[in-house]
């Protein structure tokens, strides 16, 4: 039976799980590896600690995930068939490893950090109302 997501050691897990399977992915691993060039020995324990801040409320994480990715944007493409992507990669790890309370609000959190993102690497072109 799977259980819920309640210590810093189930989102080592889950995150060590995830970006596993985002290296493996064929569309948007090389984001990670040949572009940005992840060092993972650096990225996966911000990583720890941001889903920490993010669902525990525990202020570990410092950084401004954005200023990365808006430099990334002018590298890769980060549209949003890459966001979905890496959405589905994470909620069937979430899913694969646990189950309950903690286990649905990240999956909610994860969604909104990424639309957020997605929207503001491409904002909506502004409509012209001719007359």
């Amino acid at each position: 039976m799977k259980k819920d997501i309640q210590t810093r050691e189930d989102l080592i897990l889950l995150v060590d799980t995830f970006y596993q399977k985002i290296q493996e992915n064929k569309r948007i691993g090389p984001i990670f590896t040949d572009i940005a060039k992840v060092d993972w020995t650096h990225h996966l324990p911000k990583m720890y600690d941001f889903w920490e801040s993010v669902l525990f409320g525990n202020a570990t994480y410092k950084g401004n995930p954005m200023l990365t990715h808006f430099e990334l944007r002018d590298k890769a493409t980060l549209k949003t068939d890459e966001f979905d992507i890496w959405k589905n990669i994470f909620f069937e790890t979430v899913d694969d490893l646990f189950k309950g309370d903690n286990a649905e609000s990240i999956k909610e959190k994860a969604k909104s950090i990424a639309d957020l993102m997605n929207f503001k690497l491409n904002p909506p072109k502004p409509r012209i109302n001719i007359i």
